[in-house]
């Protein structure tokens, strides 16, 4: 495994938050030696959930989207679930910090509806992307290649379907940030 020692990944997550989609990557990182820190919109604590219907943890944020700063961290990872990327996309700090990641070469890691933030910050066309399959019609909508495979690396931007895919999520992840 790679040594991410000093690295440094800003989560961006919510409510509605498809919770293994933020606690496997996190875990991944964090083991190969990254630090993790988590955003939300407003800053404050939300619940996790498991397939948009279990409720699941409380995650305290260590600050608001609008605090981060792209310069600060190595890599972006946006985890699903429908209502936390439906509430992502809306965020326009959320937008300018992927831009600002994508701008800078640094690594953004999107699962699942996570890419319908991509897609509101204009970062989609002529990218070939993946993620859950009720998201394709947007992606391609907005002039993305969308392909049905576990991971889709496109320059520094890394995405996948579903929790059912994370072992290779966490490895792209892990690979693009080495």
């Amino acid at each position: 495994m790679a040594d991410l020692t000093g690295k440094k990944v800003l989560a961006l997550a919510s409510q509605g938050l498809e919770q293994i989609e933020l606690t496997s990557p996190r875990e991944a990182l964090e083991g190969a030696g990254a630090t993790v820190t988590l955003a939300s919109p407003d800053g404050k604590e939300f619940q996790g959930m498991e397939g948009d219907w279990e409720k699941k943890d409380f995650f305290t944020p260590e600050l608001k989207v609008s605090e981060a700063k792209a310069e600060d961290y190595d890599a972006l990872l946006l985890p699903g679930g429908t209502l936390n990327a439906d509430a992502m996309r809306l965020n326009k700090d959320a937008r300018a910090l992927v831009r600002a990641f994508l701008d800078a070469e640094k690594p953004v890691a999107a699962i699942c509806h996570a890419p319908w933030l991509l897609i509101d910050s204009g970062v989609v066309e002529g990218r070939t992307l993946t993620s859950y399959e009720s998201v394709a019609p947007d992606l391609q909508n907005a002039g993305a290649n969308w392909v049905d495979q576990e991971v889709a690396i496109d320059g520094t931007l890394v995405t996948s379907r579903n929790p059912g895919d994370l072992e290779a999520f966490n490895a792209a992840i892990i690979e693009k940030l080495a």
